[in-house]
C-alpha cells in the first residue's frame, strides 16, 4: 500500500492512497480525532488498519493528472547514513586523499556515519528543483533508498531520496561535509511512502537513476538493495542512541551509484529516480550563478 501527501487540481492538501493505473483514493481525514496529517496515519499503532478503516468510511477518486504529489514529509527532520555501499566507499576515498583512510574504516565499523541531511523546508518534493550549490563545480545526485520511521522507532515504510551533494566541497575537506551536504533544495524525497509490510525482498529491490541533459541521457544507473551492508535495524539502532524524534525521522540508506568523476550536474538537468514497489522521483536541477 503507497500513501501520498497529495494536492488536489482545486488546491487543496490530503493524503491518498496511490493506485499502479495513475489513480489515486483521496481520504477523508476530516471525521478523525487522532488522524489529520500522513505523520498521523504512519505513526498510529497500525497504519495499515487506520488507512482501511478509512478507505472503508468512503474515498474521494481522483484521476491520473487530477492531483499531484507533494513530499511525504510534515516535520519531521531528514537524516542520512553514509558509506554503506562499497561504491560509495571507494568514490568518498578517491574525491579526498587526504580522508580516504576514515572512509575505508567506516565501511567496516560498528558505528555508521551518521549525519543529518535536511530540515522539511529544505526538502524538494516530486516535481520541484533540487539544486547545485553556486560554489560547487562537482555536484552529484545519490540515489537512495528511504526508512520512514515512527517516533517510537519502528520502520513504518520506505520511499526514494536524492542526496545531492557537493563532492569538491567535501573533497577538499571532510569537516565541510555539512556545507556539502546540507542547503536549500539538497534533498528530494517521494513520490510516496510504500508502508512496510513484513520482510523487505532486499535482493528484488531494484535501484535506478537516469540524468537528462537537453532531452539525452547523460548517465544512467542500477543497485540493488542487497548490495547495502548494513541491515536497517543496524542503521536504525545507531540513529536513535542518545537521540529522540517526536515527529518520526526519514533516514536515507546511503548509495551505491555514483557517476563517472568528471560527471557533475548542471542547472537544467532532470534526475529521475526510480525503485521497485514505490515508484519514480523526478526532480530539475537548478543552479544559480555564482
Amino acid at each position: 500500500m503507497r500513501l501520498a501527501r497529495v494536492r488536489t487540481v482545486e488546491g487543496s492538501i490530503g493524503v491518498a492512497v496511490l493506485s499502479e493505473d495513475g489513480s489515486a483514493s483521496l481520504l477523508d481525514l476530516s471525521g478523525s480525532e487522532s488522524i489529520s496529517s500522513l505523520a498521523d496515519l504512519l505513526h498510529s499503532a497500525d497504519p495499515r488498519a487506520a488507512v482501511q478503516r478509512l478507505v472503508e468510511a468512503g474515498t474521494t477518486e481522483l484521476a491520473a493528472g487530477g492531483y499531484s504529489c507533494l513530499a511525504p514529509i510534515d516535520s519531521q527532520e531528514v537524516w542520512a547514513a553514509g558509506v554503506t555501499y562499497k561504491r560509495s566507499q571507494v568514490a568518498r576515498m578517491e574525491e579526498s586523499e587526504s580522508a580516504a583512510t576514515h572512509y575505508d574504516k567506516v565501511y567496516t565499523a560498528d558505528r555508521p556515519e551518521l549525519f543529518l541531511k535536511a530540515t522539511p523546508h529544505r526538502v524538494a518534493g516530486p516535481g520541484d528543483p533540487v539544486r547545485v550549490r553556486a560554489d560547487s563545480d562537482w555536484t552529484v545526485p545519490e540515489p537512495e533508498f528511504v526508512l520512514v520511521i515512527s517516533p517510537d522507532l519502528r520502520l513504518v515504510g520506505y520511499t526514494i531520496g536524492n542526496d545531492v551533494s557537493a563532492r569538491d566541497i567535501e573533497g577538499e575537506n571532510p569537516l565541510y561535509l555539512p556545507q556539502a551536504k546540507c542547503y536549500r533544495d539538497a534533498a528530494g524525497l517521494g513520490p510516496c511512502v510504500l508502508l512496510a509490510d513484513g520482510a523487505l525482498d532486499r535482493p528484488g529491490t531494484e535501484i535506478a537513476i537516469e540524468i537528462q541533459r537537453a532531452g539525452e541521457t547523460v548517465f544512467d544507473g542500477t543497485t540493488n538493495l542487497d548490495r547495502m551492508a548494513r541491515t536497517f535495524e543496524d542503521l536504525v539502532g545507531w540513529l536513535s542512541r542518545e537521540n529522540v524524534f517526536p515527529d518520526g525521522v526519514v533516514l536515507m540508506t546511503g548509495t551505491g551509484i555514483v557517476p563517472p568523476d568528471e560527471f557533475t550536474l548542471e542547472d537544467g538537468d532532470t534526475v529521475s529516480i526510480s525503485v521497485t514497489g514505490i515508484g519514480n522521483l523526478t526532480n530539475p536541477v537548478v543552479k544559480d550563478p555564482a
